[in-house]
C-alpha cells in the first residue's frame, strides 16, 4: 500500500492521508484492485471517493474482478460508472476513469 496526502496542517504537516494499491506520480494516477469485495460492499465507490481528495491525482484506475461468485462485477462497476456520467449530476475533479476488467 501507498500512502498520499489528502489534507496537511500547519507547517505542511500531514493530518489526512488514504492509502493506494498503487500510484504513479509523474502519471498523477492511482490504481485500485479490489480482489472480490469491490461491488459487495461499494469498496470501488470509496476508492473513487478516496481518488477524487488526494493531492496530485488526475486519473483514478480501478481493477474489478470479473466473475465473482457467479456475478460479473466488472459489468456492474462500469454500469454504476456510466450512470455517474450520463446523468450529468455529479461533477467529479478527475480528468479520466479506467475500469480494469480481470
Amino acid at each position: 500500500k501507498i500512502t498520499i496526502p489528502v489534507l496537511f496542517k500547519e507547517n505542511g504537516q500531514v493530518d489526512v492521508k488514504f492509502e493506494a494499491d498503487a500510484y504513479h506520480p509523474k502519471e498523477k494516477i492511482v490504481l485500485e484492485v479490489e480482489a472480490g469485495r469491490g461491488v459487495t460492499n461499494y469498496q470501488f465507490l470509496k476508492d473513487l471517493f478516496q481518488a477524487c481528495v488526494m493531492q496530485d491525482v488526475d486519473f483514478f484506475a480501478v481493477a474489478i474482478r470479473q466473475d465473482y461468485g457467479g456475478h460479473n462485477d466488472y459489468k456492474k462497476v462500469v454500469g454504476f460508472f456510466d450512470t455517474i456520467f450520463a446523468s450529468n449530476r455529479l461533477t467529479l475533479p478527475l480528468k479520466g476513469i479506467l475500469i480494469i476488467g480481470y
